[in-house]
């Protein structure tokens, strides 16, 4: 399937990152204008690797005059300060993306302090929610504030001179994930909505509004809505931000939705036990796990016991400084 979108004048590039997930995929488009579909994250070996990636392939950082975005997580978004500064590249994203990129360090920040709050709210015990916000200021540093030259506009194409990409908003994994389908060659860019091999965590993210008011965002529920609409589409594979592409994404799709509701009927067996924090829900389910990757196990917990909530199954209660679940009586 690379040969496929290689023939269609896609390009995988793979950089490394220092995050559990591993090596990030960028995709370079042979087109008017030469375009690159993410960066990876702001270190000297990443852009090293990019370098290198594009000599490959017979460019230069400098030659890139367009740089997309698929979404705000910093092993897509970290290098793109660099294409801006050094480079000659218009950097585009979602447009309610732009003013986070812009402003990436107080966005960061912001969605930091969030999540140490929705650790202490949901029982992680304050000297490691304390220690992992600390943590989080050195992780921020692998993504840098950028300018956006070019805000995309869900439902309005991309133009290049050899090809039409068809932007799509799907949030979930992210607040700002977009695709780019090339319905001509059957070929979509995905970032990390859909993903070969693992599971996209629909992690819990601040909302992208000027308002909020301040409640937990459905991230879960946003994300299986965006995949109905993603088993819709017509094309033959989905070039994802890690691992190998993806062919017959439908039957992945199903797969994902299906491993969604076996994750929430084990946690609704857990709570016949009797109410728990999502942090005492995570720890059963992972064990130290759940301590190293304390947010995104929330993150799982939370989204599972939204779907819950949403069909009557679960309460929450938020009367007491700690929140607790519990089965619907």
């Amino acid at each position: 399937m690379l040969k496929a979108a290689a023939d269609a004048g896609i390009h995988r590039l793979v950089i490394p990152t220092p995050f559990g997930v591993g090596d990030v995929n960028c995709y370079l488009i042979e087109d008017d204008p030469l375009t690159l579909v993410d960066c990876g994250p702001s270190s000297a070996v990443a852009l090293l690797a990019l370098e290198s990636e594009l000599e490959r392939l017979g460019h230069s950082l400098r030659d890139v005059q367009l740089l997309v975005i698929t979404h705000q997580h910093i092993d897509h978004m970290g290098l793109a300060h660099v294409f801006a500064s050094r480079g000659r590249a218009e950097i585009a994203c979602l447009d309610k993306l732009a003013p986070v990129l812009e402003n990436w360090e107080h966005h960061g920040a912001q969605d930091d302090d969030d999540a140490l709050l929705l650790m202490r709210r949901h029982g992680v015990e304050d000297h490691v929610a304390v220690a992992l916000r600390s943590v989080a200021d050195i992780v921020r540093g692998w993504g840098v504030s950028c300018r956006v030259d070019r805000p995309l506009v869900p439902g309005r194409p991309l133009e290049l001179a050899g090809r039409s990409l068809e932007v799509l908003h799907r949030p979930g994994h992210s607040p700002s994930d977009i695709l780019l389908v090339d319905q001509e060659h059957r070929v979509a860019i995905t970032g990390d909505h859909l993903l070969a091999g693992i599971s996209s965590n629909a992690v819990i993210s601040r909302p992208l509004v000027h308002k909020w008011d301040g409640r937990r965002p459905k991230t879960l529920l946003d994300y299986r809505e965006s995949l109905r609409l993603t088993a819709e589409l017509d094309v033959d594979v989905m070039l994802g931000g890690h691992r190998q592409p993806v062919t017959g994404h439908r039957e992945l799709i199903a797969e994902r939705l299906q491993e969604h509701e076996r994750r929430a009927e084990k946690i609704f067996d857990k709570l016949a036990a009797g109410p728990r924090t999502a942090h005492e829900l995570a720890t059963e389910t992972w064990g130290e796990v759940a301590v190293t990757q304390v947010f995104l196990t929330l993150s799982e917990i939370l989204g599972h016991l939204d779907l819950l909530i949403d069909r009557g199954l679960v309460t929450e209660d938020r009367s007491a400084d700690v929140i607790r679940f519990a089965r619907a009586e």
